[in-house]
């Protein structure tokens, strides 16, 4: 058995820093109750940006661009030491982390951000890193379109975990991908919640045959800052609940074992049994038994893609810039 956290906890919106810190001191705490990995939501760091929903992308260009502006300067590079405390964290409490954040490009355009989820190894190293496939809706005004090279479902010691972000998750073949790697524990940080959305989560546990751990949203309106938008247009009422949680941790076959936890700040945790997924595929293994390889297959290309590929010279001492 292994013991599972997960974080339901507003960010410190639109401040990297303080979020990160904020993200140590949750995982502490969680790691002191015996979480063996510990799961943070979408976009996390620094928050995700509810007011997209209610700005207008036209007629509200130039709170979109200060908004985006500040985003740029609160996302994460991933090959800066910026997400350190976290890595150090993890690895001194040997536990597995997985966390929702903006991705800040690095190596072209160094402008467009991802919308990235990242799994950080008990030694403190960066495991996977996937960027959501298609952002939703007024989500592409923020953040452009990962690849597959992410796609993927690694061996961590809790089990095999995979993750998929809000949305995606209604990508049956994106879900496909996953089930085909022999997934445990299928990871959804999402901004979606309700009970329409819980119910989506408990049919991929009974789809799957995994455990499946679903990472809301907490947003309250007095969670924005203070001089976003002046703070009276966008969330007048300072008692709203701009996104209400309802994380949730569901066993293989459908069965809620922790939450909906809504409307509310906490952790939740769960004993999770990895055998359980091989067993409740025994009557129903859609990529293994359940499954028609020769009517029905799945292609899915993992290349990482660059905009732009540099061919080096073979002989640089011989190119026309060496010195003559």
């Amino acid at each position: 058995m292994k013991k599972v956290a997960v974080v339901q906890k507003s960010p410190v919106v639109l401040n990297r820093d303080a979020t990160i810190a904020l993200a140590v001191e949750l995982l502490d705490q969680a790691a002191s109750q015996g979480a063996e990995m510990i799961v943070f939501t979408e976009a996390f760091i620094p928050g995700y940006p509810a007011w997209i929903w209610r700005l207008r992308p036209g007629s509200d260009w130039g709170t979109n661009e200060a908004l985006h502006k500040r985003l740029l300067e609160n996302a994460v590079d991933l090959e800066s030491d910026q997400l350190d405390p976290l890595y150090q964290a993890a690895r001194k409490h040997h536990v597995t982390v997985v966390c929702g954040m903006h991705e800040r490009d690095h190596r072209s355009s160094r402008a467009t951000l991802y919308n990235t989820v990242v799994v950080i190894g008990p030694d403190g190293s960066l495991m996977n890193r996937h960027r959501k496939l298609m952002p939703t809706n007024p989500e592409r005004m923020v953040w452009g379109a990962g690849d597959a090279s992410g796609l993927r479902v690694i061996n961590t010691p809790v089990g095999r975990i995979g993750t998929l972000i809000c949305w995606e998750n209604y990508m049956p073949l994106s879900r496909y991908a996953l089930y085909a790697q022999g997934i445990d524990i299928y990871i959804a940080p999402t901004y979606d919640s309700g009970d329409d959305w819980l119910s989506s989560m408990r049919h991929i546990a009974r789809e799957a045959g995994c455990w499946v751990i679903n990472s809301g949203n907490l947003l309250h309106a007095t969670d924005m800052p203070d001089d976003l938008d002046d703070g009276t247009t966008l969330y007048p009422d300072a008692d709203e609940w701009v996104n209400s949680g309802d994380s949730a941790i569901i066993a293989p076959g459908g069965e809620l074992v922790a939450g909906p936890l809504r409307n509310e700040e906490g952790i939740l945790y769960a004993e999770i049994d990895t055998e359980r997924a091989a067993m409740a595929r025994r009557t129903l293994d859609i990529v293994g038994h359940y499954s028609r390889p020769d009517i029905f297959t799945l292609q899915v290309d993992t290349n990482a893609y660059a905009p732009i590929s540099f061919t080096e010279p073979e002989h640089p001492e011989t190119s026309a810039e060496a010195p003559q």
